[in-house]
């Protein structure tokens, strides 16, 4: 069988070659519903599959971005992804996503792999590791935003949460509620988020005229961090209340504290920093941090494609606030 064209396409619906065109590019400006529903109805009729690589040979763009996350299993992660993609299919676009674990090493071949695919344009969690290869991207002007972290010296469209104000506010929330040993549990400090909010946990210790004790802060990789908390609880004046950097985290304290029977809400407060769907559903609902994820996601394939159908030049970071969710694992605990 004889391969479709848009030609075909255009005298089965009787307008010309280029209103088709216009059609499937959702340029629906200055056209008429009836020609509208004609081009859609002949389109149907034929099955005309439009031919994507003569379009981005003569457009120059593939209809293609590439998404690559630090880490897939965060639940911020899987919002984003979720929202992107939603974005791009509006928008006649189409979103690859892969999972860097991570690792500069992973990161370093999605983008090249990407590029090599000629994708339109990469939103990227950065490792923070190739500094080189992100420098090479913005100095020439390939459309690039970078998602949840931010890197020192590099001006790039960002996206980010604030993780600073938002920790502030929940240290704040701890305090407000009597306590005064506070820890804070995170993964090494190898990206911005982490960093940001060891930075608004001591920023409302200071505030408070309270120590920032090395004992308190925990900085380990998951598979150590039930042991680090074990040394924390067994310091001679233990943490009343624990401040969980992000899921990840939550579901090792969670595990450490009912091996231990230690209660949450009674015997240690608990706030996490991330998303939680089931954070209600906990024997003692857990007090959260939430990021507008969905959101972020959205600014950030926008965001893109504006560099992409524009040819933009500057950067800005978009902060979003972020929501904390009180609940009882907070509460002031008598000592």
């Amino acid at each position: 069988m004889a391969r479709v064209t848009m030609a075909v396409v255009a005298k089965e619906a009787g307008v010309s070659k280029s209103t088709v065109s216009q059609f499937l590019n959702g340029r629906f400006e200055y056209m008429g519903e009836d020609t509208r529903k004609k081009i859609d109805e002949a389109i149907k009729k034929l099955g005309y599959q439009p031919n994507y690589l003569a379009r981005s040979l003569k457009q120059k763009r593939t209809s293609m971005i590439g998404v690559i996350v630090g880490n897939i299993m965060h639940r911020l992660s899987t919002e984003v992804s979720r929202s992107i993609e939603d974005y791009c299919h509006e928008h006649n676009m189409q979103a690859i996503i892969c999972n860097a674990d991570d690792n500069p090493e992973k990161e370093k071949k999605y983008i090249e792999v990407l590029r090599a695919k000629q994708v339109d344009g990469l939103i990227i969690f950065p490792t923070g590791q190739n500094v080189e290869l992100y420098k090479s991207m913005i100095e020439e002007g390939y459309p690039v935003v970078f998602m949840d972290r931010k890197v020192d010296g590099l001006k790039v469209n960002s996206v980010l949460a604030a993780n600073i104000e938002a920790t502030a506010e929940s240290m704040r929330h701890l305090i407000s509620n009597g306590h005064k040993r506070i820890a804070i549990a995170t993964q090494p400090l190898s990206t911005s988020p982490r960093v940001d909010r060891l930075h608004g946990y001591k920023q409302a210790l200071n505030e408070a005229s309270l120590p920032v004790r090395a004992e308190y802060m925990v900085h380990a990789d998951i598979k150590k961090m039930k042991q680090e908390l074990d040394k924390l609880i067994c310091l001679q004046e233990p943490p009343t209340a624990l401040f969980a950097g992000n899921d990840l985290v939550f579901l090792e304290v969670l595990e450490f504290l009912k091996e231990k029977r230690i209660k949450i809400g009674r015997d240690i407060a608990l706030v996490v920093f991330d998303n939680i769907p089931f954070a209600h559903l906990v024997e003692t609902p857990v007090t959260t941090i939430a990021q507008p994820g969905y959101e972020m996601g959205q600014k950030a394939a926008e965001v893109l494609l504006q560099q992409i159908k524009e040819d933009t030049q500057g950067f800005h970071e978009y902060v979003f606030p972020c929501e904390l969710v009180i609940r009882e694992s907070s509460q002031k605990i008598d000592e």
